[in-house]
Protein backbone atom coordinates (compact mmCIF):
# COMPACT_ATOMS: atom_id res chain seq x y z
CA UNK A 1 0.00 0.00 0.00
CA UNK A 2 1.48 3.04 -0.87
CA UNK A 3 1.63 6.08 1.74
CA UNK A 4 4.01 8.61 0.42
CA UNK A 5 4.09 9.50 -3.25
CA UNK A 6 7.44 11.71 -4.83
CA UNK A 7 6.31 13.60 -7.92
CA UNK A 8 8.64 15.00 -10.26
CA UNK A 9 7.49 18.55 -11.88
CA UNK A 10 8.29 19.26 -15.58
CA UNK A 11 7.40 16.92 -17.99
CA UNK A 12 5.31 14.99 -15.05
CA UNK A 13 3.14 16.80 -13.10
CA UNK A 14 3.67 19.83 -15.83
CA UNK A 15 1.57 19.59 -18.61
CA UNK A 16 3.69 20.69 -21.99
CA UNK A 17 1.67 24.62 -20.84
CA UNK A 18 4.37 24.24 -17.67
CA UNK A 19 0.85 23.99 -15.61
CA UNK A 20 -0.97 21.96 -13.14
CA UNK A 21 -3.84 20.27 -14.98
CA UNK A 22 -7.57 20.25 -13.48
CA UNK A 23 -7.47 17.11 -12.95
CA UNK A 24 -4.00 16.50 -11.94
CA UNK A 25 -4.46 19.18 -8.78
CA UNK A 26 -7.92 17.45 -7.71
CA UNK A 27 -6.39 13.74 -7.94
CA UNK A 28 -3.67 15.20 -5.52
CA UNK A 29 -6.13 16.87 -3.38
CA UNK A 30 -7.95 13.27 -3.28
CA UNK A 31 -4.34 11.67 -2.26
CA UNK A 32 -3.88 13.67 0.06
CA UNK A 33 -7.34 13.10 1.90
CA UNK A 34 -7.24 9.69 1.38
CA UNK A 35 -3.97 9.00 3.28
CA UNK A 36 -1.68 9.31 0.79
CA UNK A 37 1.65 11.72 1.16
CA UNK A 38 2.21 13.85 -1.68
CA UNK A 39 5.66 15.12 -1.82
CA UNK A 40 7.07 17.46 -5.15
CA UNK A 41 10.34 16.37 -6.01
CA UNK A 42 11.79 18.82 -8.29
CA UNK A 43 15.07 20.37 -9.60
CA UNK A 44 13.08 24.05 -9.10
CA UNK A 45 14.15 26.16 -6.23
CA UNK A 46 11.65 26.53 -3.14
CA UNK A 47 9.81 30.29 -4.19
CA UNK A 48 9.16 29.49 -7.64
CA UNK A 49 8.06 25.83 -6.88
CA UNK A 50 6.00 26.66 -4.28
CA UNK A 51 4.30 29.33 -6.33
CA UNK A 52 3.41 27.44 -9.40
CA UNK A 53 1.65 25.06 -6.51
CA UNK A 54 0.04 27.78 -4.98
CA UNK A 55 -1.75 29.06 -8.19
CA UNK A 56 -3.24 24.96 -8.51
CA UNK A 57 -4.18 24.92 -5.08
CA UNK A 58 -2.13 22.37 -3.85
CA UNK A 59 -0.47 22.58 -0.47
CA UNK A 60 2.63 19.48 -0.37
CA UNK A 61 6.09 19.00 1.25
CA UNK A 62 9.05 19.78 -0.86
CA UNK A 63 12.09 18.10 -2.38
CA UNK A 64 13.85 21.33 -3.91
CA UNK A 65 16.62 21.86 -5.92
CA UNK A 66 17.24 17.87 -6.33
CA UNK A 67 17.53 17.06 -3.06
CA UNK A 68 19.91 20.09 -1.70
CA UNK A 69 16.42 21.11 0.60
CA UNK A 70 13.39 19.04 1.83
CA UNK A 71 10.54 20.54 3.36
CA UNK A 72 7.32 19.41 5.69
CA UNK A 73 3.87 19.90 4.01
CA UNK A 74 4.22 22.88 7.30
CA UNK A 75 7.25 24.14 5.16
CA UNK A 76 9.68 23.13 7.85
CA UNK A 77 13.14 22.72 6.56
CA UNK A 78 14.19 19.09 7.40
CA UNK A 79 17.46 18.46 5.34
CA UNK A 80 20.15 21.09 3.45
CA UNK A 81 22.96 19.54 1.60
CA UNK A 82 24.73 22.70 -0.23
CA UNK A 83 27.99 22.52 -2.80
CA UNK A 84 31.21 23.85 -0.59
CA UNK A 85 31.98 27.25 -1.69
CA UNK A 86 35.46 26.14 -3.19
CA UNK A 87 33.80 23.29 -5.51
CA UNK A 88 31.36 26.50 -6.42
CA UNK A 89 33.74 28.52 -7.67
CA UNK A 90 35.85 25.75 -9.48
CA UNK A 91 32.94 24.89 -11.27
CA UNK A 92 31.47 28.63 -12.03
CA UNK A 93 35.04 28.99 -13.30
CA UNK A 94 35.03 25.81 -15.46
CA UNK A 95 31.83 26.91 -17.02
CA UNK A 96 33.34 30.18 -18.48
CA UNK A 97 35.86 28.45 -19.42
CA UNK A 98 34.07 26.30 -21.30
CA UNK A 99 31.63 29.27 -22.61
CA UNK A 100 28.28 27.33 -21.21
CA UNK A 101 25.12 29.88 -19.81
CA UNK A 102 24.41 28.68 -16.44
CA UNK A 103 22.51 29.94 -13.04
CA UNK A 104 23.35 29.67 -9.66
CA UNK A 105 20.64 28.48 -7.42
CA UNK A 106 20.63 29.47 -3.53
CA UNK A 107 18.13 28.53 -0.99
CA UNK A 108 15.72 31.75 -2.01
CA UNK A 109 17.05 32.98 -5.32
CA UNK A 110 18.11 32.11 -8.77
CA UNK A 111 20.96 34.30 -10.35
CA UNK A 112 22.04 34.77 -13.48
CA UNK A 113 24.62 36.89 -15.56
CA UNK A 114 22.15 37.20 -18.43
CA UNK A 115 18.83 37.27 -18.06
CA UNK A 116 17.81 37.43 -21.88
CA UNK A 117 19.91 34.00 -22.34
CA UNK A 118 17.79 32.96 -19.35
CA UNK A 119 14.76 32.98 -21.79
CA UNK A 120 16.26 31.62 -24.95
CA UNK A 121 17.97 28.67 -23.09
CA UNK A 122 14.82 27.68 -21.16
CA UNK A 123 12.78 27.87 -23.99
CA UNK A 124 14.74 25.45 -25.69
CA UNK A 125 14.25 23.32 -22.37
CA UNK A 126 10.67 23.01 -23.33
CA UNK A 127 10.43 22.11 -26.76
CA UNK A 128 13.03 19.25 -25.49
CA UNK A 129 10.59 18.15 -23.29
CA UNK A 130 7.46 19.08 -24.61
CA UNK A 131 7.81 18.14 -28.59
CA UNK A 132 4.16 19.69 -29.32
CA UNK A 133 5.48 23.15 -28.71
CA UNK A 134 8.02 25.10 -31.03
CA UNK A 135 10.52 27.87 -30.41
CA UNK A 136 8.67 30.83 -30.76
CA UNK A 137 5.91 29.32 -28.65
CA UNK A 138 8.44 28.40 -25.84
CA UNK A 139 10.19 31.53 -25.88
CA UNK A 140 6.79 33.30 -25.12
CA UNK A 141 5.54 31.11 -22.44
CA UNK A 142 9.53 31.43 -21.18
CA UNK A 143 9.48 34.80 -20.98
CA UNK A 144 5.72 35.29 -19.01
CA UNK A 145 7.21 32.45 -16.72
CA UNK A 146 6.76 33.20 -13.27
CA UNK A 147 10.43 32.00 -12.73
CA UNK A 148 12.09 35.02 -14.85
CA UNK A 149 10.42 37.54 -12.31
CA UNK A 150 12.04 35.62 -9.68
CA UNK A 151 15.79 35.64 -10.53
CA UNK A 152 17.85 38.21 -9.73
CA UNK A 153 20.69 39.71 -12.39
CA UNK A 154 24.50 39.84 -10.86
CA UNK A 155 27.47 41.87 -12.79
CA UNK A 156 29.68 38.44 -11.54
CA UNK A 157 29.04 34.96 -10.47
CA UNK A 158 32.82 35.75 -9.26
CA UNK A 159 31.57 38.85 -6.87
CA UNK A 160 28.29 36.99 -6.10
CA UNK A 161 30.63 34.01 -4.37
CA UNK A 162 32.94 36.54 -2.66
CA UNK A 163 29.86 37.20 -0.22
CA UNK A 164 29.94 35.01 2.87
CA UNK A 165 26.10 34.76 3.35
CA UNK A 166 26.12 32.83 -0.06
CA UNK A 167 25.22 29.09 -0.20
CA UNK A 168 25.24 27.36 -3.29
CA UNK A 169 22.49 24.60 -3.41
CA UNK A 170 23.03 23.54 -7.17
CA UNK A 171 24.24 25.21 -10.69
CA UNK A 172 22.48 24.43 -13.52
CA UNK A 173 24.63 24.70 -17.40
CA UNK A 174 22.68 25.01 -20.47
CA UNK A 175 22.56 24.07 -24.28
CA UNK A 176 20.56 23.41 -26.95
CA UNK A 177 23.04 21.17 -28.66
CA UNK A 178 21.86 18.43 -26.44
CA UNK A 179 23.74 16.02 -24.16
CA UNK A 180 26.64 15.53 -26.31
CA UNK A 181 27.61 19.18 -25.23
CA UNK A 182 27.91 18.31 -21.79
CA UNK A 183 30.49 15.31 -22.60
CA UNK A 184 33.84 17.27 -21.86
CA UNK A 185 32.39 19.52 -18.89
CA UNK A 186 30.69 16.73 -17.02
CA UNK A 187 34.34 14.54 -17.15
CA UNK A 188 35.64 17.75 -15.67
CA UNK A 189 33.54 18.05 -12.97
CA UNK A 190 33.63 14.32 -12.46
CA UNK A 191 37.12 14.68 -11.78
CA UNK A 192 36.57 17.39 -9.18
CA UNK A 193 34.97 14.63 -6.98
CA UNK A 194 31.94 14.77 -4.36
CA UNK A 195 29.39 16.36 -6.80
CA UNK A 196 26.84 14.19 -8.95
CA UNK A 197 25.52 15.77 -12.25
CA UNK A 198 22.27 14.77 -13.50
CA UNK A 199 19.40 16.59 -16.25
CA UNK A 200 15.93 17.38 -16.27
CA UNK A 201 16.36 17.77 -20.23
CA UNK A 202 19.30 16.83 -22.60
CA UNK A 203 19.78 20.61 -23.04
CA UNK A 204 20.98 21.24 -19.41
CA UNK A 205 23.29 19.77 -16.92
CA UNK A 206 22.56 20.06 -13.06
CA UNK A 207 25.23 20.09 -10.80
CA UNK A 208 24.79 19.23 -6.94
CA UNK A 209 26.58 18.25 -3.93
CA UNK A 210 26.96 14.38 -4.08
CA UNK A 211 24.73 13.88 -1.01
CA UNK A 212 22.11 16.56 -2.76
CA UNK A 213 19.84 13.77 -4.83
CA UNK A 214 15.96 12.90 -4.91
CA UNK A 215 16.45 9.06 -4.28
CA UNK A 216 18.89 10.01 -0.72
CA UNK A 217 16.06 12.88 -0.03
CA UNK A 218 13.19 10.41 -0.64
CA UNK A 219 14.58 7.90 1.86
CA UNK A 220 15.44 10.21 4.65
CA UNK A 221 12.17 11.97 4.79
CA UNK A 222 10.73 8.66 4.56
CA UNK A 223 12.67 7.41 7.35
CA UNK A 224 11.90 10.83 9.71
CA UNK A 225 8.11 10.16 9.07
CA UNK A 226 8.08 6.50 9.46
CA UNK A 227 7.54 5.12 5.82
CA UNK A 228 8.83 2.31 4.73
CA UNK A 229 10.58 1.31 1.19
CA UNK A 230 8.08 -0.59 0.08
CA UNK A 231 5.39 1.92 0.86
CA UNK A 232 6.70 4.54 -1.36
CA UNK A 233 6.25 5.79 -5.18
CA UNK A 234 7.89 7.72 -7.29
CA UNK A 235 6.85 9.51 -10.37
CA UNK A 236 9.14 10.78 -13.13
CA UNK A 237 10.54 11.87 -16.63
CA UNK A 238 14.06 11.93 -16.95
CA UNK A 239 17.88 11.80 -15.48
CA UNK A 240 17.20 13.49 -12.71
CA UNK A 241 14.39 11.15 -11.06
CA UNK A 242 16.22 8.35 -11.81
CA UNK A 243 17.74 8.25 -8.04
CA UNK A 244 14.27 8.56 -6.55
CA UNK A 245 12.78 6.08 -8.90
CA UNK A 246 15.68 3.51 -8.18
CA UNK A 247 15.15 3.77 -4.17
CA UNK A 248 10.75 4.01 -4.55
CA UNK A 249 9.70 0.69 -3.60
CA UNK A 250 7.03 1.29 -6.43
CA UNK A 251 8.75 3.50 -9.96
CA UNK A 252 6.41 5.25 -12.21
CA UNK A 253 7.84 6.56 -15.68
CA UNK A 254 5.53 8.87 -17.69
CA UNK A 255 4.38 7.89 -21.01
CA UNK A 256 6.76 11.01 -22.40
CA UNK A 257 9.22 9.80 -20.20
CA UNK A 258 12.98 8.38 -22.15
CA UNK A 259 13.67 5.14 -22.50
CA UNK A 260 16.02 4.88 -19.70
CA UNK A 261 13.50 5.88 -16.97
CA UNK A 262 11.27 3.86 -18.51
CA UNK A 263 12.91 0.76 -18.50
CA UNK A 264 13.54 1.17 -14.86
CA UNK A 265 10.16 1.47 -13.62
CA UNK A 266 7.32 -1.00 -12.35
CA UNK A 267 4.78 1.27 -13.76
CA UNK A 268 4.24 3.46 -17.09
CA UNK A 269 1.53 5.50 -16.78
CA UNK A 270 0.00 8.24 -19.55
CA UNK A 271 1.87 11.53 -20.46
CA UNK A 272 1.93 14.52 -18.87
CA UNK A 273 -0.39 16.01 -21.48
CA UNK A 274 -2.46 13.16 -20.95
CA UNK A 275 -3.08 13.82 -16.67
CA UNK A 276 -0.42 11.40 -16.12
CA UNK A 277 -0.41 11.35 -12.95
CA UNK A 278 -4.03 11.72 -11.98
CA UNK A 279 -3.77 8.63 -13.95
CA UNK A 280 -1.01 6.19 -11.48
CA UNK A 281 -2.69 8.54 -8.24
CA UNK A 282 -6.23 7.30 -8.94
CA UNK A 283 -4.93 3.54 -9.13
CA UNK A 284 -2.93 4.06 -5.65
CA UNK A 285 -6.34 5.57 -4.54
CA UNK A 286 -8.41 2.52 -5.91
CA UNK A 287 -5.95 0.14 -4.12
CA UNK A 288 -5.41 1.87 -0.56
CA UNK A 289 -9.31 1.65 -0.14
CA UNK A 290 -9.58 -2.11 -1.06
CA UNK A 291 -6.99 -2.81 2.02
Amino acid sequence: MIKLVACDLDGTLFNSEMAVSKANAQAVKNAQRAGIEFLIATGRGPRESKSVLKDAGLHTGFINLNGALVFNEKGQLMIKRGIPINKAKQLVQLFHQEGFYFEILTANQIYTEDLNQRISNVAHLMVDLNPLLNFKQAVAISAGNKSILNMKQVNSFAELLRDPQIEVMKIIAFDARGYEAFTDVKKSIAKMGNLVVTSSSSANIEVNDCNAQKGIALLDYAKLKGIKREEIAAIGDNLNDESMIREAGTGVAMGNAIPMIKNLVQVVTKTNNEDGVAYILNHFITNKKQK
